[in-house]
């Protein structure tokens, strides 16, 4: 009586790695079909535009301050998301994000909120670069660094505007020079 141990193991292995290279070419070719046969365009633009002109009515009915949106730029600047919050009477909302001609992503944030912690959030840890200003049709904007972003500030009564992004600082400025600020409801007497 010999032992046969040793020969069923080498038979199993054999089947096992047929059966994988197997499955492996099955695999392939379903892979190959959904590709083939499932439509897609690789030629398409990967930004999904996203529209804000209801948000923004909205938010220039209720906010307590008036609301900034942009007039006037190209369609080369696509909105891609859209935001209004006023769950908290002393941290009203809003934002506007966009990808500018360059590809670069640039927003615009308001708030009646703190400004240096809010706009420190906005822009992932930003901080004011020293006594920097940036004029923007005639109104000198405070210039943040260090964070995430780059961003441009306007502190007003009530309000904090941010225009920020990773686009280049003359992007900045044309957003900002776009702004039109509307609406806004006055505050209730105390």
């Amino acid at each position: 009586m010999g032992d046969d141990r040793g020969v069923a193991a080498d038979k199993r292995g054999s089947k096992t790695v047929r059966d994988l290279i197997l499955s492996l070419v099955v695999l392939g070719v379903v892979v190959s079909a959904i590709y083939l046969f499932i439509p897609h365009d690789s030629h398409a633009d990967p930004v999904k535009v996203v529209p804000f002109s209801v948000e923004l009515g909205q938010a220039r009915r209720d906010a307590p301050y008036p609301v900034a949106g942009p007039e006037g730029l190209g369609a080369d600047w696509r909105s891609t998301s859209v935001t209004y919050s006023d769950s908290d009477p002393q941290n009203v909302t809003w934002h506007i994000g966009f990808v500018d001609p360059s590809q670069q992503y640039v927003a615009v944030e308001q708030s009646n909120a703190a400004t240096a912690p809010f706009v420190s959030s906005v822009t992932m840890g930003g901080h004011r670069d020293g006594a920097r200003t940036v004029p923007v049709a005639g109104v000198a904007w405070q210039r943040w660094t260090g964070g995430r972003y780059s961003a441009l500030v306007r502190v007003e009564t009530g309000r904090t505007t941010v225009v920020m992004g990773t686009a280049s600082q003359a992007r900045l400025v044309q957003m900002a020079a776009a702004l039109k600020e509307r609406g806004g409801r006055p505050k209730a007497a105390s």
